[in-house]
């Protein structure tokens, strides 16, 4: 069962099935699981990710996917204070619809986190999906089945992390935030969302942060260091936050800290926000992004079902 802030208004469980301080992502991230880095064992195009979605052993049911509405997506280019970030924005092909911000994890802006941003976007948001390197590189910035053992890139990765502060993700949180506001396609009415996954966890609850006024929903997936015993802990910032919150938690990524989950709990309940934190077992660290070695289908769907249901109830 999820781990809940609050009963009162805490969501359970359905029936259905070197960078310094909170940029850090720990041991899970760095000196274990590097199955995960080592890409993906084969590769999943949208067709084929789509088809695997829809057959067997699909274990939840995806709601507000409906037919999958029809989109449209385009590379784009935002200014922000430290220059011009590339970034892929993709939305319904018709109307106005609540936004979403995405921060990939370590391997940065490709085409499984494209693949992603439309399958959200069929469910009707306009996703942005952006490159949080390109203050050092353009995308890609890793190679297609780059390998995290091979010394050579790790070093490089770890290089482009140790690129990222708290001062960048609120500044970058901030001209994201400004460029969806700006799209046609955008309902500025209704709240943002924003998603990250691994070292792109601490990110979303910096975004919720520097922009808590149009941040309403925020969703992690095996999120590393987002509770540490640092200054600068991304769970410090919680009380100045309005989102809504969604942590996917790895069952390994736990066994290694398994007091994060209730740090994250105490300060979701303090601050009086609905937070749903949950272990999903038996996943390794990285088991949502589709071209990941150690991909779970039946718990990344999962997973993506909370997601959409957080993002009806809090981006309404």
């Amino acid at each position: 069962m999820p781990i809940r802030a609050n009963d009162a208004t805490v969501r359970g469980r359905p029936n259905t099935p070197g960078i310094p301080n909170t940029m850090r992502i720990e041991s899970m991230c760095e000196n274990d699981d590097l199955e995960y880095f080592a890409r993906r064992k084969q590769g999943l195009t949208r067709r084929s990710f789509g088809l695997t979605a829809l057959g067997a052993g699909l274990s939840v049911a995806l709601p507000g996917i409906a037919a999958g509405v029809e989109t449209k997506g385009r590379e784009v280019e935002i200014k922000t204070p430290d220059g011009t970030a590339d970034a892929y924005f993709v939305h319904p092909a018709k109307g106005k619809h609540p936004a979403v911000l995405i921060w990939p994890d370590i391997f940065g802006l490709r085409p499984a986190f494209k693949e992603m941003a439309t399958r959200l976007a069929e469910s009707g948001y306009a996703v942005l999906v952006v490159n949080p390197f390109y203050r050092t590189k353009r995308a890609p910035t890793a190679a297609e089945h780059a390998d995290f053992n091979d010394p050579a890139t790790r070093e490089a990765l770890l290089a482009l992390r140790a690129s990222l502060s708290p001062q960048t993700a609120k500044t970058d949180a901030q001209a994201f935030v400004a460029f969806l506001d700006q799209q046609s396609a955008v309902d500025t009415r209704r709240k943002i969302g924003t998603t990250g996954y691994c070292m792109g966890g601490p990110l979303v609850v910096q975004t919720a942060a520097a922009v808590p006024e149009r941040i309403g929903a925020g969703a992690t997936f095996h999120g590393g260091g987002l509770a540490t015993d640092k200054p600068d802990s991304p769970h410090l910032l919680i009380p100045g936050i309005k989102a809504q919150f969604l942590i996917a938690i790895a069952e390994n990524d736990d066994a290694k800290e398994p007091e994060a989950k209730n740090t994250l709990r105490e300060a979701f309940a303090k601050a009086k926000l609905p937070a749903e934190i949950e272990v999903y077992a038996g996943t390794k660290h990285g088991w949502c992004p589709t071209d990941a070695a150690v991909y779970d289908h039946d718990q990344a769907e999962k997973a993506w079902a909370r997601q959409l249901a957080l993002f009806k109830r809090a981006l309404a």
